[in-house]
């Protein structure tokens, strides 16, 4: 596999808050599946996983929107218990970033490149919230980087 990486700020947002963006040369089902590992060999189970492309492609056409944006795009869910204990506890506020989700995708007219993405969330709130966020976002780079090598 051929990976890149790039770091986006979402509109309107600052760069504390980034979309990280990984690209491979590589199939679907692989880069799924290396998520999917990555996940469980810390513990954790995925939840759920929305089949956004599915969603779009079904719905688009009774919207008179016919233009297909993903040959394929899921979202993968999943949560630590430890971590968004520590980051609900630091303030509940931080429920919003639960579950985690890791999108992977490929472009329309785009086969051989597999895209996988994540919000980065953002250090915010009193010091142990900002703790236990970047705790969050490490935990998220981490399963990303190990599925990406």
């Amino acid at each position: 596999m051929i990976f890149g990486l790039t770091a986006l700020p979402a509109a309107g947002e600052s760069t504390s808050s980034q979309i990280v963006i990984h690209s491979a040369r590589a199939t679907f089902g692989d880069v799924k599946d290396r998520v999917t590992m990555a996940v469980e060999n810390r513990g954790l189970v995925v939840n759920h996983t929305v089949h956004v492309g599915d969603m779009l492609h079904r719905t688009g056409k009774d919207l008179g929107r016919g233009r297909r944006i993903y040959e394929r795009a899921e979202i993968i869910e999943f949560c630590s218990a430890s971590l968004s204990r520590d980051t609900m506890e630091a303030d509940p506020r931080n429920i919003v970033f639960c579950p985690y989700a890791i999108a992977i995708y490929v472009l329309e007219g785009e086969p051989a490149t597999v895209y996988v993405s994540y919000r980065r969330p953002p250090a915010i709130g009193s010091a142990p919230s900002v703790k236990a966020l970047r705790a969050v976002a490490k935990l998220l780079e981490d399963v990303v980087s190990d599925a990406m090598q």
